[in-house]
């Protein structure tokens, strides 16, 4: 594909925006409609980075004739039923994690995907940021290799909101999403398939209606282990923050930025044609429509860490 791939992307909220900032840096790619729930705040936005086209429902722009592809940054229940909507459409599909809010849901989308062959891609954005992706090539490299992986991802959330601080129409969860980051970045990392998970939560939130702590262990079949905590309680630093533990070195990844375990700045500036993960993200979207190739973090790339977070949701359940 030589022409300007026409996108539409839905979800005009924080990570929305986040994804547009990253386009605008993107050559021979152009917003052309925006999805929003509410109309006049989509529109806002819309005016803001000069996108002619405005609606609150998908199905109108997957109607648009000269649309090619589809950015998914929808509230996580609507993740699998949208990203089958875009692929039944004939669209290439982008959808923020999770892929899905059950395995179900992640199996049917890579069942439909093989079908079409169209590019369908899920923002496993671990996988992109300059920070890991320098681990990764030392890893790949056979200079680096990981014995243990200490994960903490902390909010503090207590009511409804996202990242801007703006009240959500949809509830976050902590095993379906932000777990779903480290799970899979794991198994990328080990180059080693999962083959033990454990999980415990702490109180199921009266209003929310969701667990608000938890604990995962992981253990790849190549030996190495993660131990993953995750909290919406945590008044302190926002977001996850990695430590790898490994057989020369220790790195500390912070989103795009990468620590020594001494905490001394990893120049990671040569790494990628970017210094923003989500940009690195949208870029191999594009490369791989163009390419007519598999993009990493395809759906199919991904399954493996949909299976693993059913596996701890049944341990969870159990646990009533």
């Amino acid at each position: 594909m030589s022409k300007t791939i026409k996108v539409a992307l839905a979800g005009a909220g924080a990570f929305g925006i986040k994804h547009l900032d990253g386009i605008k840096n993107i050559d021979g790619v152009e917003v052309i409609s925006l999805i929003g729930r509410e109309r006049d705040k989509t529109q806002e936005v819309a005016k803001q980075y000069g996108i002619g086209h405005v609606t609150t429902e998908l199905s109108e722009s997957l109607a648009l004739k000269d649309l090619d592809a589809v950015i998914l940054c929808t509230p996580t229940q609507m993740h699998a039923e949208q990203t089958l909507a875009c692929l039944k459409a004939g669209k290439h599909v982008q959808v923020e994690i999770p892929l899905a809010d059950s395995l179900q849901g992640a199996d049917d989308v890579v069942a439909l995907q093989k079908k079409t062959g169209l590019v369908a891609m899920c923002g496993h954005t671990r996988r992109f940021n300059p920070s890991h992706q320098f681990v990764h090539n030392q890893i790949q490299a056979g200079t680096f290799n990981i014995h243990q992986m200490d994960v903490q991802t902390y909010f503090f959330r207590r009511t409804n909101t996202n990242a801007l601080g703006q009240a959500r129409s949809w509830t976050d969860h902590l095993l379906w999403h932000h777990a779903a980051h480290t799970v899979d970045l794991f198994a990328y990392q080990a180059n080693s398939p999962i083959v033990q998970a454990n999980a415990i939560q702490g109180p199921i939130h009266p209003t929310l209606g969701i667990a608000m702590d938890m604990s995962i262990q992981l253990k790849a079949a190549n030996g190495a282990i993660c131990t993953l905590s995750l909290s919406f309680n945590n008044d302190g630093p926002f977001g996850a923050f990695f430590r790898y533990i490994g057989d020369n070195a220790t790195y500390i990844a912070r989103y795009d930025d990468l620590y020594t375990g001494k905490d001394e700045k990893v120049d990671v500036s040569k790494v990628a044609v970017s210094m923003n993960g989500i940009e690195l993200q949208d870029r191999e979207f594009f490369a791989s429509i163009r390419e007519g190739r598999e993009p990493n973090s395809s759906v199919a790339k991904v399954l493996a860490c949909y299976q693993v977070l059913h596996k701890l949701e049944q341990q969870l359940n159990a646990q009533g």
